[in-house]
């Protein structure tokens, strides 16, 4: 595993992130994929996050991720659905006709840690800390 660094630490820090559109709306071709992915690489540097992986389903996208240790992801992936709905919605008129509403994603997200050894591996080695 290749571990990142800072100042301060080193680490190695993956994420796997859904999103679902509102309604799960059947809207995501690959054109639509694409500037979706595009708008998550331009913010992503400013929050110390870098994109490692993306795909979609019709009415979902399968984004993988790494952080540092000062990302503020909650804010990051807010920040995302907010600006990637607004843009999405200006810039593919279309998409109006199936969301009618303000909002492109839906209220919620999922956000699964990835990477590193199984949590009872990591449990045992915490445990066994201290015996000889």
């Amino acid at each position: 595993m290749t571990l990142d660094n800072n100042n301060h630490s080193v680490f190695a820090m993956y994420y796997h992130l859904i999103l679902v559109v509102k309604y799960r709306r059947k809207v995501f071709d690959d054109a639509l994929s694409d500037y979706a992915k595009s708008i998550f690489e331009r913010l992503a540097p400013g929050y110390n996050i870098t994109l490692l992986e993306w795909n979609h389903d019709v009415d979902h996208v399968h984004i993988m991720f790494k952080a540092q240790p000062n990302s503020e992801l909650s804010k990051f992936i807010n920040a995302y659905k907010s600006a990637s709905s607004r843009l999405i919605k200006r810039d593919h008129p279309e998409i109006r006709k199936k969301l009618w509403k303000e909002y492109f994603w839906s209220q919620s997200f999922c956000l699964l840690t990835t990477g590193g050894a199984p949590i009872e591996v990591i449990r045992k080695y915490i445990e066994s800390q201290g015996e000889k």
